[in-house]
């Protein structure tokens, strides 16, 4: 039975993908904590902590596929935590090498530790799809570097840009994504090995030793002090993905509302029956876009969780703790799902060049006012160029006709500027200001971020 759209049958593959579920299946937790527990053994046994053969009775013994999960779980709820029961179950199948399994750690020890290493396999999923998606991006921006359409500030038309402009804003955000997802990795893929206040006390003068010993058996860093009481690392990780998702999220407005009939510039690929009403058969919907959105709204609440939950009492936290198992899984699997929606809508993106073109001129030209006040201001000075622009707005909204026809009529205007002149400025395509070579500034930047 499930109850989330996470591991539901009908909404698990709109919000999540199957390989970042498995990341933080209990399966793979399971096996995370003994892998934990494992590496703790060996790195022990290096450090001449415990026996060597009964690391390697431990090492060979402690099998996931050997573990009574029903009775883990019967145990985990009654301690509150899955560890001890964990560590019941290892010490029998290891026989008398048992009594060295867990040696000197602490429950949360194991805990952090594994959710170290799911962090890091989930990283690296994102990561991945971050490249995929800038790739995309990029390849968007370049092929419509000179695609002109309008800009919109307050929803309403402003200047005229490209498509390809707007392509590399959302480029360049995810370059710094993964910039910093690069350098984050050295602050969170580090272990946690303390014991039970974070003094290492239990194994005297060799806890740094086997703490560096561990740390080296799983592939991470060590830490300057123990940070089972400073979770800066892990909600760094999440934050990083509410900024992803967020940025996804402002991707998805844009085409959402790009989408809609009174713009219809793009659309999201089709596919039969995607986005589909059941009562209207004209219905196109934004599917991916729409789930995009919603996985940004999520992330960006286990975000502030994840802040919240940082606020730890002494060297123990009572509570706060919980909260992240909770908020991390749960985020980087909302996450996945949303890249994955984001390289299935822009891979596939439709974009109706001509109906931007057409949407571009829909203000009949009053989109490059500016421009036309900027042309006629070396002739009559700024300020005047200013009202007699302002002016032919007016005539064109209350009278209709274009703005290059308002200022043809203008004996202001004609005393300077010949007709041809007047159609120049008034064209929407040639005040692209420095947008396409913006463009090609973002594809040189997003390069040398690497791919």
């Amino acid at each position: 039975m499930t109850s989330t759209v996470l591991d539901s049958i009908l909404f698990r593959d709109a919000f999540g993908t199957p390989r970042m579920r498995e990341v933080f299946s209990d399966r793979q937790l399971i096996a995370r904590y003994i892998e934990v527990e494992v590496a703790l053994a060996r790195a022990e046994a290096r450090c001449g902590v415990i026996p060597a053969d009964a690391a390697e009775v431990i090492a060979r013994e402690s099998r996931l596929d050997r573990i009574d999960f029903d009775h883990m779980r019967h145990e985990t709820d009654i301690v509150g935590y899955p560890i001890l029961p964990l560590v019941h179950q290892l010490v029998g199948m290891c026989g008398e090498a048992g009594r060295y399994v867990h040696w000197g750690a602490t429950t949360q020890d194991i805990m952090d530790t594994a959710n170290v290493l799911q962090v890091r396999d989930a990283l690296a999923l994102v990561e991945a799809d971050i490249r995929e998606l800038r790739a995309i991006l990029a390849g968007l921006a370049e092929k419509h570097r000179d695609t002109p359409m309008a800009g919109r500030t307050h929803l309403q038309q402003a200047l005229p840009v490209t498509f390809g402009y707007k392509a590399a804003i959302w480029l360049a955000m995810f370059d710094r994504h993964q910039q910093r997802l690069a350098e984050l990795k050295g602050r969170v893929l580090v272990v946690e090995f303390a014991g039970a206040a974070g003094t290492l006390a239990s194994l005297g003068d060799k806890g740094f030793e086997v703490q560096a010993a561990l740390a080296d058996e799983l592939g991470l860093g060590v830490p300057a002090t123990t940070w089972h009481v400073a979770r800066d690392g892990f909600a760094e990780a999440v934050n990083l993905l509410a900024l992803v998702t967020g940025s996804l999220g402002k991707i998805a407005l844009d085409i959402m509302i790009m989408a809609s009939t009174e713009f219809a510039e793009v659309y999201e690929p089709f596919v039969k029956g995607r986005g589909a009403s059941s009562t209207m058969p004209q219905k196109r919907n934004p599917i991916s876009s729409e789930l995009m959105l919603a996985a940004a709204k999520a992330v960006r609440q286990h975000a502030g969780l994840m802040v919240d939950a940082m606020i730890h009492d002494f060297e123990r936290a009572t509570g706060p703790w919980h909260a992240e198992w909770i908020a991390i899984p749960e985020s980087f699997v909302l996450t996945a799902g949303a890249l994955h929606q984001a390289k299935f809508a822009l891979s596939g993106l439709i974009v109706d060049e001509a109906r931007m073109r057409h949407n571009l001129g829909i203000s009949r030209g009053l989109i490059v006012a500016e421009a036309v006040m900027m042309g006629l201001a070396p002739h009559i000075g700024r300020q005047q160029a200013h009202d007699v622009v302002y002016d032919a707005c007016r005539t064109v909204n209350e009278q209709g006709g274009t703005l290059a026809e308002a200022l043809a009529a203008l004996p202001a205007v004609t005393a300077h500027v010949d007709r041809a002149t007047i159609d120049r400025l008034t064209d929407p395509a040639n005040y692209l200001g420095l947008a396409p070579r913006m463009v090609d500034r973002a594809l040189a930047a997003s390069r040398q971020c690497g791919a």
